[in-house]
């Protein structure tokens, strides 16, 4: 919605309305679960490879999450590359799932 008022010299000035502002796309968790089967090192180094902006503790403590708690939040995003990264970690025999962040 845009509000439209006139300004000084007659000029219409539009300003959007703040509640629009908040409606926009939702966002998506790709979540690690824990892997019983590959060794920790392995999990850590396939997240750094599929999301490479991670830094080696980010990975280990992603890694660690998933293995005490049972599942590790890896990243919030938009639903296409949630989908692609939870794809690309699952081809390298990882569990992963994703949810629509509440």
């Amino acid at each position: 919605m845009y509000k439209s008022s006139l300004g000084s010299n007659n000029s219409v000035v539009l300003e959007k309305k703040t509640t629009e502002l908040r409606n926009k796309s939702p966002k998506y968790k790709v979540l690690l679960h824990n892997d019983p089967v590959n060794s920790m090192e392995y999990v850590a180094n396939s997240l750094r490879e599929v999301l490479p902006q991670l830094s080696e503790q980010d990975a280990i403590s992603i890694m660690l999450e998933a293995h005490n708690t049972g599942v590790g939040l890896v990243i919030v995003c938009d639903l296409e590359p949630a989908e692609f990264y939870a794809e690309s970690l699952r081809s390298k025999g990882l569990t992963t799932s994703i949810e629509q962040e509440d």
